[in-house]
């Protein structure tokens, strides 16, 4: 797998994770002393990024956040989707001038 793609897949993993955990939050507002699930995302030296998935420490639910969070997750896991078919297509494309 190329650093291209390498990259881009994390980048898909830590926006599921943050669409994951954004659903978890608008699923459960109406419960009580319920705290939101928070995705910390940090760089990798290597290329690409890392998410985990911690407990607020405020109780209280924040639709507006998670809604939005949503919207920015899931335009990150296209965009990065798009990384990966336009290098598979790269690659086709210089694969098809080599033969």
């Amino acid at each position: 797998m190329s650093a291209i793609s390498s990259i881009a897949l994390s980048g898909v993993q830590a926006a599921s994770t943050r669409l994951d955990a954004a659903s978890h939050n608008i699923a459960n507002t109406q419960t009580e002393r319920f705290h939101r699930q928070v995705v910390n995302q940090q760089s990798q030296e290597s290329g690409g990024v890392t998410a985990s998935v911690a407990q607020a420490d405020e109780v209280g639910a924040d639709l507006a956040a998670d809604l939005v969070e949503q919207k920015k997750a899931s335009y990150t896991y296209r965009a990065n989707l798009r990384s990966i078919q336009t290098e598979e297509q790269m690659m086709g494309s210089l694969l098809d001038v080599k033969a």
